[in-house]
């Protein structure tokens, strides 16, 4: 069906819009901009009536994939279903009125849930403490690399590479360049494990830290991280865990244990708050003990049962954001803990890990598994099997749209041919964990029967296989009367 946009469905004398009365003082367009940046004739917004508007954006949702929709097992990126209670929370006017120019004597509430978040993120991960200002897990990285820097400019440190694994999150040598350091890569080894070998290789007294993804980016848990920890402190390096994985960890292991200085969490990952579409994100920033000085500032602290910022960290990086990070974000994660409390967050990485390791066993016949090791949350496959009778991953990824469930991650990790990255997260039944089987499981004898059908996929969707090459150089982005 072609759906008409609003601006088509618009006639004049309908409106489906009824404003609140304001509640501030009101001005002129003409008093508060000049000339030049106001329109000489009104903006044409469309007219049309309630009905219409609802109708028109309910439809729209249907339209793209989401995770309220149906699954959506986009391996390392834990795209659980959110509830619903978040946004109840976030949504009170209790906290979405408040300013964040306003003074901690007005907002002493939301400063609490504020060092709550960072005392829960502590218990979680056995840090000493965290800053919530990082706004997306890249944002969060950044400031990590940064926190590296300063210990070594306060140390008077000659260091600048940063070793990551083959393996690791696209984001992580970007971060380390913006950071100012050099890039030295850690070769994988055919079980998926950093390569011990390969990395005393790489350490010399120039290694300023390592960058580790622990369950690493195959979804198995680097298990000689002590010794690699050791290794890297042994030249006086930090270690840096990258927890975009940590939905497979929490109550498990805490990350200080394991030796790593920095530990960075992604609230719109691990804790259930909105993801996708662009943000908005939250990546805090866990140290150890000896890097709380050079925390961005400022610090919330607690004195005399209130709470305040503190500006005096004379080592800090400095600010890291505009105000105190993305707090609606914080808010949704402060409920799911809150709600879930220990044992609830030890339970969902203990269901993240047994339904990527029930799909692992349901498809490891039909599909080549990447690793033999028991992979943790997540579990990466190669489409070579299918590639070979005619089909090959990204194929497979459209066809599943046809099946009404999103693809997993396509052609990444790197290191793996043709891989298909699955992250089941816990909040998927047995049953929704049986029907994806089920559909990878019917594309394969899809492939085998008649290839041409996958490869010309998906023909459910609103457009079926475009030219991604032409849609990228040829973007349109606005309605255009044509």
């Amino acid at each position: 069906m072609d759906r008409k946009l609003l601006i088509e469905l618009s006639s004049d004398g309908k409106s489906g819009v009824r404003f609140p009365p304001c509640d501030v003082l009101t001005k002129p367009l003409t008093e508060l901009f000049p000339d030049d940046y106001l329109r000489e004739n009104p903006a044409e917004l469309p007219q049309v009536s309630i009905p219409e508007v609802v109708r028109h954006f309910v439809n729209l949702s249907t339209l793209n994939h989401h995770v309220d929709k149906a699954m959506y097992p986009l391996g390392s990126c834990t795209m659980k279903y959110n509830p619903k209670v978040n946004e109840t929370v976030a949504g009170m006017a209790e906290f979405t009125e408040l300013h964040p120019l306003q003074s901690a004597q007005t907002v002493q509430g939301a400063l609490r849930i504020y060092k709550d978040v960072e005392n829960y993120l502590c218990a979680v991960t056995g840090m000493a403490g965290f800053t919530l200002q990082p706004a997306a897990g890249s944002h969060g990285e950044l400031t990590g690399v940064m926190i590296i820097r300063q210990y070594h400019k306060m140390k008077g440190n000659k260091k600048n590479i940063i070793l990551i694994p083959d393996s690791a999150h696209g984001t992580n040598p970007a971060s380390v360049a913006i950071g100012g350091f050099d890039v030295r890569q850690v070769k994988s080894t055919k079980d998926g494990l950093v390569d011990l070998d390969d990395l005393k290789e790489n350490i010399d007294e120039k290694v300023a830290g390592f960058m580790l993804t622990n369950p690493n980016t195959v979804g198995l848990f680097e298990e000689n991280v002590v010794q690699i920890s050791r290794m890297i402190h042994d030249v006086d390096g930090l270690m840096y865990m990258d927890g975009a994985n940590m939905n497979a960890l929490l109550g498990i292991v805490k990350t200080a244990n394991a030796g790593f200085d920095i530990t960075h969490l992604n609230l719109h990952k691990t804790f259930s708050t909105p993801h996708g579409g662009g943000g908005p994100g939250s990546g805090p920033i866990g140290v150890n003990e000896k890097l709380l000085p050079y925390l961005p500032v400022p610090v919330v602290r607690e004195k005399d049962e209130t709470f305040y910022f503190d500006w005096e960290l004379p080592q800090s990086i400095g600010k890291i954001h505009s105000f105190w990070g993305n707090y609606g974000v914080i808010l949704r994660a402060w409920t799911y803990i809150r709600m879930l409390g220990e044992d609830g967050l030890k339970k969902v990485s203990q269901g993240a890990i047994i339904g990527a390791n029930y799909l692992k066993k349901r498809l490891e016949d039909v599909y080549q598994i990447a690793y033999e090791k028991t992979p943790m949350h997540e579990c990466v496959f190669s489409g070579d099997r299918q590639k070979a009778k005619g089909a090959r991953t990204l194929d497979i990824a459209k066809r599943l749209l046809d099946y009404g469930v999103h693809a997993p991650t396509v052609y990444f990790p790197l290191i793996v041919h043709e891989a298909l990255m699955i992250e089941p997260t816990e909040t998927e039944s047995k049953a929704s964990l049986d029907y994806f089987a089920d559909a990878l499981i019917s594309i394969d004898k899809e492939i085998s029967e008649n290839p041409e059908l996958v490869t010309k996929a998906p023909y459910s969707t609103p457009v079926s296989r475009l030219d991604e090459g032409k849609a990228n150089r040829e973007l349109i982005i606005r309605w255009q009367d044509m």
